[in-house]
């Protein structure tokens, strides 16, 4: 069965790092909605006289978020369509939070929970102040906003919990608070690949 897998988490988590390094394993497409909004984002920000590198403020926000997400899901779902594996990546706030929102998505392809395996990764570290260290570490021009707006902007990193209607075997939470071992990479393999039990549900440092 085709897979739709989202790598989901707050910022610095290394999500796009743990998605890649599982994509490479198995020759899997990656989308991640950063590179995919990025131009637009770029000239709409810079169209309405504000920052281009902000992504997080209530500007960007309003001008530019479902957008972003719109985009890198057409992309994501044209691939699934073609019967193509593929990997997601985003925080997916929002939409980890609507019951419908999956069904939904599949439903403008024709498809369904029946007929594409849909599993959820949420990315998380220990605490906030990993999440800075790393979120600096980094660099990223864009991730100025964060780090200026730190005390708002940290909220966004509560530990969330998925209203999909999917099974437990379906959500793995994976902290990454220590480096990504070969043991980690291969029981993440089991997770997308081979159907580990409920019980399989977090997978710690």
């Amino acid at each position: 069965m085709r897979k739709l897998v989202f790598f989901v988490g707050g910022a610095g988590a290394g999500k796009t790092t743990l998605a890649k390094a599982l994509a490479n394993k198995r020759n899997v497409a990656v989308i991640d909605m950063d590179t995919v909004l990025r131009p637009a984002a770029v000239a709409l920000m810079t169209q309405a006289g504000l920052d281009p590198s902000d992504r997080d403020s209530a500007s960007y926000k309003a001008l530019c978020r479902d957008l972003g997400y719109r985009l890198t899901m057409d992309a994501a779902l044209e691939n699934v369509a073609n019967e193509v594996d593929m990997f997601v990546i985003g925080p997916f706030t929002k939409e980890t939070e609507t019951p419908n929102w999956i069904e939904q998505e599949l439903s403008a392809i024709g498809a369904s929970l029946l007929n594409v395996d849909v599993r959820v990764v949420f990315v998380q570290l220990r605490d906030d102040r990993l999440h800075h260290e790393r979120i600096k570490h980094r660099g990223l021009e864009l991730d100025q906003y964060k780090l200026d707006n730190w005390e708002a902007f940290s909220h966004s990193l509560v530990k969330r919990e998925l209203k999909w209607p999917l099974t437990a075997s379906s959500v793995l939470y994976y902290d990454n608070s220590a480096p990504l071992t070969e043991q980690k990479l291969a029981m993440l393999d089991r997770f997308v690949y081979g159907g580990v039990s409920g019980s399989v549900q977090s997978l710690q440092p």
